[in-house]
């Protein structure tokens, strides 16, 4: 029977990568320590040092992006009202 696959969440994913990238303890140690497989530590150890220099770019990558969606979506949920409200109108002028 297999077992069901561990999720972990972005803060140990995060801890444990940190730690393998600070380099103090061996990939091997900190794999054991923390029952994850060793290539997954490394897989999170090379995940952070390649985004690190993303934290010190100016400015949010994606960020017009953001808004445009958020744009659509604030238009999406007027439309949604206006025929939200047309129908309970047709509604109660049916008496259902």
């Amino acid at each position: 029977m297999k077992a069901k696959r561990k999720r972990h969440s972005a803060a140990f994913k995060a801890k444990v990568g940190f730690e393998a990238l600070v380099g103090l303890k061996t990939v091997a140690q900190l794999a054991r320590e923390y029952a994850v497989h060793p290539a997954q530590v490394t897989q999170w150890k090379a995940t952070i040092r390649d985004h690190l220099p993303e934290l010190f770019e100016p400015g949010q990558p994606g960020t017009e992006d953001q808004e445009q969606l958020i744009a659509q979506l604030h238009q999406k949920i007027g439309q949604l009202t206006v025929d939200l409200d047309w129908l309970k109108k047709k509604s109660r002028q049916l008496g259902l």
